[in-house]
């Protein structure tokens, strides 16, 4: 296949290139509208036609107080992590870290048991009634910690792409999300408005 062309099927929010760059759509990610086969992660890769695969930590934990801060609770208050290292083809692609507060995680036990919510987490606890109506994203690039390299396997002079995302009920945060992308396979994009006007032939 062409080099850059698209290759398998447009997934929720990524869509996958020969040379294995993910265009992440933001504003799609974690659309409960859209049908899903587990997780927005496993969804979108197997519907691009590859292998998904993802480990999992989970651990209580104080909070810092970036994540405080975000969650508005006190700083070393304990908080759940739940970290993901994804993978794509066996192709190191991202590692995210979830924290959620610790009365949420009393309220929905599943936040803190080890292993995958196949679901996912934000399907998750809408269905039991803690539904995320809104986020707020903040994305930065750096260049990678000595443990980011090793976990995604970069190489020198490769910058990583940060996506934090902050999720809200209808009256408090209920989590915060650190996605560490590798910055040469990954692009990010947002649609805002009415885009109607836009050309189905434009470069996507």
């Amino acid at each position: 296949m062409e080099q850059g062309r698209p290759r398998g099927r447009q997934g929720l929010g990524y869509e996958v290139r020969s040379h294995e760059v993910f265009k992440l759509n933001a504003s799609k990610f974690e659309n409960l509208d859209f049908p899903q086969n587990g997780d927005a992660y496993n969804t979108d890769v197997t519907n691009a036609g590859r292998r998904p695969h993802q480990t999992f930590r989970v651990e209580m934990l104080p909070a810092s107080e970036e994540i405080a801060d975000r969650l508005r609770i006190a700083a070393g208050t304990k908080a759940v992590l739940r970290f993901c290292h994804r993978y794509v083809d066996d192709v190191p692609w991202s590692t995210q870290a979830t924290y959620y507060p610790a009365w949420l995680a009393d309220e929905s036990p599943r936040l803190a048991e080890p292993g995958d919510i196949e679901e996912g987490t934000t399907r998750y606890l809408a269905e039991r009634g803690i539904e995320q109506v809104g986020y707020f994203d903040e994305i930065a690039a750096r260049m990678p910690t000595p443990e980011e390299a090793r976990l995604l396997e970069m190489g020198a002079g490769v910058p990583v792409l940060l996506w934090t995302r902050t999720g809200f009920s209808t009256d408090r945060p209920i989590r915060c999300t650190i996605t560490t992308f590798r910055g040469d396979l990954n692009q990010m994009n947002y649609e805002i408005g009415d885009l109607s006007a836009r050309s189905e032939n434009e470069p996507q």
